[in-house]
């Protein structure tokens, strides 16, 4: 089977409660006519995300993990394989979505905070970009845009400064920022896309909607991301041709005060 007729697949971690940046991806790569291999550490929200993507007409398979070690990682990515098996199919994309947040004023941070958001933001970033760049070197080059696959990290506005309460965040962010920038110089010559984009506002999201509890921000576009629209900034970068990839893209809604 040619390289281009294998089917396609999309794997995507981190999908909180079903309704952010991790699963519009999903949803819209899967219309698109990607495979979706759905990795969380909930088992509930992704497999309600499956069936739903699946009952839409797509193709998703969930992957539930306990971490997001290392060891975890490497595991899921090996059921990922067996799943979606070459030359069937194709590993094409990859996005990083999963993230730690810590919002504490400095001297309130513990070791403990400051190892989770190490441990999530970077040492987990990192196992899933080795697994993503392993599989995108199996592939052949694609004809429709030169690339063997694109790997896309979800930034933040901490991937580029901090703030009073963001230290820990902040430095995650940060380095995710630079492993994604790292791995972009280096595997660019493999025809292997990385793009890093940071997200400058909040986004609509059922947490989001609890915890501001504030119905004029949820109906005005102006000031907030629509999780969608995001993704459909994804499926952009996974298109864009080899004569011109983005490395890093910042969104933020139109009344952003940035």
């Amino acid at each position: 089977m040619a390289a281009n007729a294998a089917k396609r697949v999309l794997v995507v971690a981190g999908l909180g409660t079903g309704a952010g940046t991790g699963a519009a991806t999903a949803r819209l790569f899967a219309q698109k006519g990607y495979n979706v291999a759905l990795i969380a550490r909930g088992a509930d929200s992704v497999n309600k995300l499956s069936e739903e993507i699946n009952a839409a007409g797509g193709k998703a398979a969930p992957f539930t993990v306990s971490s997001y070690s290392s060891g975890d990682i490497s595991t899921v990515w090996s059921d990922i394989r067996k799943r979606f098996p070459k030359p069937e199919y194709d590993i094409r994309a990859a996005v990083w979505n999963a993230g730690e947040g810590i919002w504490k004023p400095f001297l309130e941070i513990t070791a403990d905070d400051v190892q989770r958001s190490l441990d999530t933001n970077v040492a987990a970033a990192f196992a899933f970009s080795r697994e993503a760049i392993l599989s995108f070197k199996g592939n052949d080059i694609d004809s429709s845009n030169g690339k063997r696959g694109i790997l896309i990290f979800t930034g933040a506005t901490a991937s580029l400064r901090g703030n009073v309460t963001t230290s820990a965040f902040a430095a995650g962010k940060h380095g995710a920022r630079a492993l994604s920038q790292s791995l972009a110089k280096e595997f660019g010559k493999d025809n292997i896309h990385v793009s890093h984009v940071i997200i400058d506002g909040g986004i609509l999201t059922d947490r989001s909607r609890q915890y501001r509890n504030d119905p004029k921000w949820e109906q005005n576009e102006d000031v907030r991301l629509n999780p969608e629209s995001i993704a459909n900034s994804y499926l952009y970068l996974a298109n864009q041709d080899r004569s011109a990839w983005t490395w890093e893209l910042d969104l933020r809604p139109a009344h952003e005060k940035w």
